[in-house]
This record gives structure tokens, C-alpha cells and sequence, in this order.
């Protein structure tokens, strides 16, 4: 996610209103742009941010560059737990730069709808006009109670977004 544009990142944030307390986690295994670009979004909006990191090598470099920043949590994450929820945690927000990989997929929405908050949001980056990845996630998040899912394909260079709502009452 090195090559993310901030300034589009930046609009993309808008999405997110201007309430008190919020909570966006967001599952990476590379790069550091995009963690920092969320992390000073967060921390002007009194924001808490976790870095779920699902590779190992990853964690290392974000856990050493926000060792001393209070409102980002940094996790190792294996994307094989059975279960996502640390610690009765709620997320508004659920952003996922990781790579899932296609036999992971299912279980990895599944896993995600628990640990966010009813009417919260999951945005999926996935790679530019990649069709068959786009609709099988698609696919994915409506069989899991996910509503009002939108693609954004238009706004960066190397990335669609996938944004999709989870509904009160609905599912697991």
C-alpha cells in the first residue's frame, strides 16, 4: 500500500462523520503510508486506531514506529483465529489492505462482522480492476449480512474500494 495517493485517502476519510469516540481498525500486512496517513486522521479526531498486522515482519516495523503513540494499538494478527473480537472491542470502521486470499475469504467476513458495530462500515481495498476479486466479495459481504455495498473505482490509481454497511439486527 506504499504506492496509496494521500490526497485521495484523505477524501476517502470524508466518509467518516465528525462524532466523538469512534473506533477504526484496519488489517495490513505492508506498508506504511496508509497507517500513517489513518493514524493522523485519528489522532486529530481523538480517534482510537488499531493496526491489525497479519504478517509478522510487517508488525515489527509498525509495532517499533508507534511504540510511544497513544491512540494506535498495534496487533499481530494470524488471520486463522478463530476469532477476531479482542478484548469486547467494536469497531466503526473495519479497513482491510491485507491480501485475503480467495479460500480465506469467506471465514475472514465472517470472523469481521462480530467486531463491527451495527450500521458500521467495512472498506476492502482491492487490486484496480480486478472483476472476478470485486464480485466475489461482493458476493461474500450480501450472503453475510452486509448491505448498501458500493465499489469506488474511479478515485486511486492502483486500487478499488469496496465499502459496505453492516445492519443492525441482521446476522451473527
Amino acid at each position: 500500500m506504499e504506492n496509496i495517493e494521500k490526497t485521495k485517502l484523505e477524501q476517502l476519510l470524508q466518509i467518516v462523520p465528525d462524532y466523538p469516540m469512534l473506533s477504526i481498525a484496519h488489517f495490513a500486512d505492508s506498508g506504511m503510508k496508509m497507517p500513517g496517513i489513518l493514524s493522523t486522521f485519528c489522532q486529530k479526531k481523538g480517534y482510537e486506531y488499531q493496526i491489525n498486522c497479519t504478517d509478522p515482519s510487517f508488525y515489527e516495523k509498525a509495532a517499533k514506529a508507534y511504540r510511544d503513540t497513544k491512540h494506535i494499538k498495534v496487533v499481530k494478527f494470524a488471520l486463522e483465529r478463530p476469532r477476531y473480537m479482542i478484548q469486547g472491542k467494536l469497531y466503526d470502521f473495519l479497513f482491510v489492505t491485507s491480501a485475503i486470499e480467495a479460500s480465506q475469504r469467506e471465514a475472514f467476513i465472517e470472523r469481521c462482522h462480530p467486531v463491527i458495530k451495527n450500521a458500521g462500515h467495512i472498506i476492502v481495498f482491492l487490486p484496480k480492476k480486478n472483476y472476478e476479486e470485486r464480485y466475489e466479495w461482493l458476493r461474500l459481504l450480501e450472503e453475510h449480512y452486509y448491505v448498501a455495498t458500493n465499489t469506488i473505482d474511479d478515485m486511486f490509481e492502483h486500487y478499488d474500494v469496496m465499502i459496505s454497511k453492516k445492519m443492525h439486527g441482521w446476522g451473527g
